[in-house]
């Protein structure tokens, strides 16, 4: 039987990657991604390799396909080289798959009228010249007169479901021609794979329509009153779900605050252009966390904060962000809050460990992070995980020491 199989990679293009593809037709009985067979490239095209050993491998990690039609199948892959190692520009192979993670991708985009060409109901010719462009306000989930793009927008919605992707909504944004769909996923991998992907079916249905898709977080520029674009993260652990606690949250935000820079490095390129603590954003340099405040860094749901049991929004990825690379560094930094949160909870199980009124007037009440590491790091009792123990090294927070009862404080760890 006949197959027609179009394989789909990330190159090698930086800051971000671009999304590329080429088909393949093959007498094939296909069950799974297993039975998809390996193919290659050149890399050289794609900054993936040089001219003068320029194969690299696709190596198919997922398929797609709508299977009440039976059409072609999409074959998502990751780039290998030819002895059988991630090629360097391959961050999918840089997570752990763990389906326990759960992923909800808020994806904001522009569309524009084509390449390089205004953003659609920005030209004269799609307005009163006379009148002008009013302003935000009207825009956000409108309807009629108020949007622009909608039969674009639901066919690739629509695209999507039938692939298997779940889309699990849509609407307008703020700005008149941005955006906004969302995409769930059970497990780090399929996550990001799901965002990718629905990246690409953007892409096929834009061609239909003539329009390019913009990623950029700030393509009205920095000066005009229009809102930028995000790539919203909701994330939650099996932990956070179930377990939960003030007291948990609290070492996620510690956690937070501490590797901002190393999350701000991978969440998208011209990002300061778009934290400026205006617009629903908070400023590039600063950390803040707040219960349904869509001006911090992390969001804290309303439905969370009531048992301190559920998911958090992470706001400050950008448009353009790389999925894998948020997914990574959310992820490391998880398992730093789990750590700090265990150290916690050791220094009041185990009294024989270390003595509280030792700690708390050694100093004078307020513990640092990197000073309760201290403490522990070198106690023959209990051991660090190199993630936390090479934290000492990262810019500090503090942390309220109480004698009964250690805990950060609620709210927002940056008042401004």
């Amino acid at each position: 039987m006949k197959q027609i199989l179009e394989y789909v990679w990330l190159d090698g293009y930086t800051p971000e990657p671009n999304l590329r593809s080429k088909i393949k037709v093959v007498d094939l009985e296909v069950n799974g991604v297993e039975d998809i067979p390996e193919w290659n490239f050149d890399g050289s095209s794609t900054q993936q390799a040089d001219g003068n050993y320029s194969d690299c491998v696709l190596k198919p990690v997922r398929l797609y396909q709508n299977y009440s039609k039976r059409t072609k199948i999409y074959v998502f892959c990751e780039v290998m080289n030819p002895d059988g190692t991630p090629n360097t520009t391959n961050t999918r192979a840089s997570i752990e798959d763990d389906k326990d993670f759960w992923f909800g991708f808020e994806q904001e985009y522009f569309i524009r009228e084509g390449k390089h060409q205004p953003v659609l109901g920005h030209s004269n010719k799609s307005r009163n010249p006379y009148l002008g462009l009013e302003p935000q306000g009207k825009y956000y989930c409108g309807v009629g007169s108020n949007v622009v793009g909608r039969d674009f927008v639901e066919e690739h919605m629509q695209f999507c479901l039938d692939m298997g992707i779940d889309i699990t909504g849509i609407n307008a944004e703020v700005a008149l021609g941005q955006w906004e769909y969302q995409v769930f996923s059970k497990g780090t991998l399929k996550a990001c794979d799901d965002l990718w992907m629905a990246r690409y079916f953007m892409e096929i249905v834009s061609e239909k329509y003539g329009y390019s898709v913009e990623y950029h977080p700030k393509p009205l520029g920095e000066s005009q009153d229009w809102n930028g674009s995000g790539l919203h993260t909701n994330f939650s652990t099996k932990k956070m779900r179930e377990v939960g606690g003030e007291e948990y949250f609290n070492s996620i935000f510690s956690s937070m605050d501490i590797r901002q820079k190393k999350h701000i490095e991978v969440y998208g390129s011209d990002n300061y252009m778009r934290l400026t603590g205006k617009h629903e954003t908070q400023s590039i340099d600063k950390f803040s966390w707040g219960i349904s405040d869509r001006g911090a860094s992390i969001r804290v749901p309303i439905q969370t904060s009531k048992e301190w049991k559920g998911y958090l929004e992470d706001r400050r990825p950008a448009s353009n962000a790389n999925p894998y690379n948020i997914v990574r560094v959310i992820s490391e930094t998880i398992k730093m809050a789990n750590e700090i949160n265990t150290t916690k909870n050791n220094m009041f199980s185990n009294v024989g460990m270390k003595q509280f009124d030792e700690i708390a007037s050694k100093y004078n009440g307020i513990l640092r992070t990197d000073e309760l590491l201290s403490e522990y790091q070198n106690d023959s009792e209990y051991t660090l995980s190199n993630s936390v123990s090479h934290s000492k090294n990262e810019p500090i927070t503090e942390l309220k020491f109480d004698l009964n009862n250690i805990k950060r404080d609620t709210g927002t760890i940056y008042n401004d």
